[in-house]
C-alpha cells in the first residue's frame, strides 16, 4: 500500500492503493492467481491503453527510490536515487484501476484499487545499477498536473528518461530516511 494522488470528482485526491496492476491473461498462474505488474512500459499495448484516460491516471509522491545494484564495496544491495541530496518531492507517473482478482491464494478473491508506474529507459546515473528501466519521473507540479489532466498524446510525452544530471545517488544499502 502506498499514497497515490488521482483525479477525484472535486479535483486531485490523496488515497492509498495497492502496488501492482492486473496482469495480462498470459501472466496469470494456473491457479488463477494474479501477482500483478508493478511497471508499465509499452503503453500502446491494448492491455495498458484502456487505462490511459485521465480517470485512471495517478501520480505517486516520492522523495527517493532504490534499485537493486552493485554497492561501492562490490556487494549487491539497494542504491538510492533522488533529485538531489535534500530529497525534494517529485512524483512517479502511474495508472490505476479497481480490480477483482486473487492476489494471494490465502486471501482468496479481493477487490482492490491497484496502481503501477510507467517506466522508461534508465539515464546514465541509474543505468550502471539497473540498466533495464526506471520509473517515469515528474519533477514539477506542472508535469504532475499535465500527467493528470492532459490528453493522453500530450501526457505520454512525459514518458522519457530524465537528463543525466537530474538524479543523484543519495545512499547505498538499507533505507536511510525517516519515511
Amino acid at each position: 500500500m502506498a499514497p497515490v494522488v488521482r483525479n477525484g470528482s472535486d479535483g486531485p485526491e490523496l488515497t492509498k492503493m495497492r502496488w501492482g496492476m492486473p496482469s495480462p491473461h498470459s501472466g496469470l498462474s494456473a491457479s488463477g492467481r494474479d501477482p500483478g505488474l508493478t511497471n508499465i512500459r509499452i503503453t500502446a499495448s491494448g492491455h495498458w491503453s484502456r487505462w490511459l484516460g485521465v480517470e485512471n491516471r495517478c501520480v505517486v509522491p516520492m522523495t527517493s527510490f532504490c534499485e537493486p545494484g552493485k554497492l561501492p564495496d562490490g556487494r549487491k544491495g539497494n542504491v538510492w536515487f533522488a533529485l538531489d541530496e535534500s530529497r525534494p518531492m517529485a512524483y512517479f507517473a502511474g495508472i490505476w484501476t479497481q480490480w477483482t482478482s486473487i492476489r494471494k491464494v490465502k486471501d482468496d478473491e479481493t477487490t482492490d484499487e491497484l496502481y503501477g508506474f510507467l517506466t522508461t529507459d534508465a539515464n546514465a546515473v541509474v543505468k550502471p545499477h539497473h540498466p533495464k528501466a526506471k520509473p517515469v519521473f515528474l519533477t514539477s507540479q506542472e508535469e504532475a498536473s499535465t500527467w493528470l489532466t492532459a490528453p493522453a498524446s500530450e501526457a505520454l510525452e512525459l514518458q522519457r528518461p530524465l537528463p543525466d544530471n537530474a538524479l543523484d545517488i543519495v545512499a547505498n544499502g538499507g533505507r536511510q530516511d525517516d519515511g
